[in-house]
């Protein structure tokens, strides 16, 4: 408020001078003092939310029991993830290790093989270079059993290379399965997909196929 706009509600210059010196500068515009309202508002807000969170605190610590079975609740739900995720590790482990024995065997279908394993992998555990102990020894007995025996090939079989000329010079004709599984590394080396990749070869080396 200025001495202008009081002398255009009609006072005199001397009246208007008076006005502002009892004011002494304690005046607010209205914009400013509704803008300290809200902020006034909001703090008292932010106050009584901040009250009911303490007193909810409050009532949690006062009753012992139910705050320590909330704790025990959430120690066992860590502890539950943290199992899980232990059991899914070992897992992982162990079929890495298999599938590398298997291929060492010369497996010919090495998921016909694994169910045969299951009573031993149930108690095995790998160690820390991955490997199981024993894994090998027990695969071995397989391809010696007379009733395992045929799921193993006794020598590896020799690599098959796609489109390779034989000495005689007669051109050979394209292998389909080692087509379809050179047509499989194709794909998941074009999706970027190198896990899937290194399981196509795997899988190709254990049917006697040589990928590149």
């Amino acid at each position: 408020m200025t001495k202008e706009s009081l002398m255009a509600m009609g006072l005199s210059e001397e009246q208007a001078k008076q006005v502002l010196a009892g004011l002494d500068g304690s005046y607010v515009p209205k914009s400013r003092f509704d803008e300290q309202a809200e902020e006034l508002k909001a703090a008292k807000g932010a106050v009584r939310e901040r009250d009911g969170q303490l007193e909810s605190l409050r009532k949690s610590s006062g009753d012992n029991a139910a705050l320590q079975q909330q704790i025990a609740d959430l120690q066992k739900a860590n502890a539950d993830q943290q199992a899980a995720h232990a059991g899914e590790l070992r897992q992982l482990k162990l079929d890495n290790a298999v599938d590398r024995a298997l291929a060492q065997a010369h497996a010919i279908n090495p998921a016909t093989v694994k169910p045969l394993l299951a009573a031993f992998l149930e108690k095995a555990e790998p160690e820390a270079d991955g490997m199981v102990r024993g894994l090998a020894d027990e695969i071995a007995k397989l391809a010696k059993a007379e009733g395992t025996g045929f799921l193993f090939r006794t020598e590896p079989a020799a690599p098959t290379i796609s489109g390779a000329a034989p000495a005689s010079g007669v051109t050979a004709q394209p292998d389909p399965k080692a087509a379809g599984y050179e047509a499989r590394l194709a794909d998941a080396r074009k999706a970027g997909n190198a896990a899937l990749a290194v399981a196509v070869k795997r899988e190709a080396a254990a049917d006697g196929v040589q990928l590149f």
